[in-house]
């Protein structure tokens, strides 16, 4: 029997862990496939891909300055149209899952939809939650990130997921850490902390602000994050405010973060909810300690219930505080919590889990 084509669906392409994991599993998944294509608005990030990949996106650029629901329909009208040329395909979404897979079962098209993120971010919303688990029981395959995201679907919706993880590069991580950069920001002496994130409530960058505002007349503390996004102002506003410009410092998104993690001492990450967070297993490769709040899902798994790291209630600034005054007074115990994490990575072996993605997407192909 002919192989499917396999088209995968990412209408909008920003800055982040989501988008890591694309191109990585993008591009693994090109080499070892026949056909492979790449349905989405964002065309500027057209040399991250293989070549082999064929790019599918609207012609003309006015659909730019649109908004992501526009996008979402605007990727979907191009997954119809495929259709209608092909349907010896197979679909594999990384974003807008309830649309895409509503179109593919009402088409009669095999799905299989990668969810990046804990519900709990937004399963508060009634309809929301009895669509997504209507609809989304009609994906062929689930993929989830963490086994706590795994366990979570099945508690909240009574789906049925497969966990693989997020594919870790140590050794192309390490070696961009390499690279030499002005980093004047950093002191000796100093708690030289780090936070990279999108500038959304998701990441909860006023919990992180509110702890170092708490620390600042009490330990030497520098603070540096790097992110973009909607609430960069909100950001700025409460610095100069708290005048914390002498400690914290704001840079915008760079290609290449890890010199940056590798100068610092510690990893902060305040999410609200997360699926699995790449930049922790980042952190952790460049032999960084990790604070991390407690959200779903991801960082408990990461950080193996504390024994890896340091884990504090969402939102609680308080409690960062206390965490991160622990680190500073116990550089032993937080030393053998960082060896121990390290020692666990394998888990998230680059080639592993791109092979685990390759049986799943062979099988559904062949069906």
């Amino acid at each position: 029997m002919e192989q499917k084509k396999l088209i995968i669906f990412m209408p909008l392409i920003e800055v982040g862990g989501v988008e890591k994991n694309l191109f990585i599993i993008s591009n693994y998944l090109s080499e070892k496939l026949k056909k492979v294509s790449l349905i989405t608005t964002s065309k500027k990030h057209k040399k991250k891909f293989n070549s082999k990949i064929q790019l599918i996106y609207p012609k003309n650029n006015i659909w730019n300055s649109t908004s992501k629901r526009i996008k979402f329909l605007i990727c979907l009208y191009l997954l119809f149209l495929e259709i209608q040329k092909n349907r010896n395909i197979v679909v594999f979404c990384f974003q807008a899952n309830i649309y895409c897979t509503l179109l593919c079962r009402l088409l009669k098209i095999k799905i299989i939809v990668r969810s990046n993120s804990s519900p709990s971010g937004w399963s508060q919303n009634f309809l929301k939650k009895i669509l997504y688990k209507k609809i989304l029981n009609l994906a062929d395959k689930i993929i989830v990130n963490s086994l706590e995201f795994k366990k979570e679907l099945k508690k909240k919706f009574n789906l049925d997921a497969i966990c693989i993880y997020n594919p870790l590069n140590i050794e192309k991580i390490k070696k961009l850490s390499k690279l030499n950069i002005k980093n004047n920001f950093f002191k000796k002496k100093f708690i030289n902390i780090i936070n990279i994130a999108r500038f959304t409530d998701q990441k909860d960058h006023l919990t992180l602000l509110r702890s170092i505002n708490l620390l600042k007349n009490k330990i030497k503390i520098k603070l540096l994050i790097i992110g973009g996004g909607i609430n960069k102002s909100k950001i700025l506003e409460y610095i100069k405010l708290k005048e914390l410009t002498q400690i914290v410092k704001v840079k915008n998104f760079t290609k290449n973060p890890y010199p940056f993690i590798k100068a610092a001492d510690l990893f902060i990450l305040t999410s609200k909810f997360e699926g699995l967070p790449n930049v922790l297993l980042e952190a952790l490769t460049l032999n960084k300690f990790v604070i991390s709040s407690n959200c779903p899902t991801g960082p408990k798994e990461i950080l193996i219930n504390n024994k890896g790291g340091l884990l504090f209630k969402v939102g609680n600034y308080q409690d960062l505080s206390k965490k991160i005054l622990f680190f500073k007074s116990n550089k032993k115990i937080c030393d053998k919590k960082l060896l121990y994490a390290k020692s666990k990575l394998y888990r998230f072996d680059q080639m592993v889990n791109l092979n685990n993605y390759l049986k799943l997407v062979k099988r559904t192909l062949t069906i």
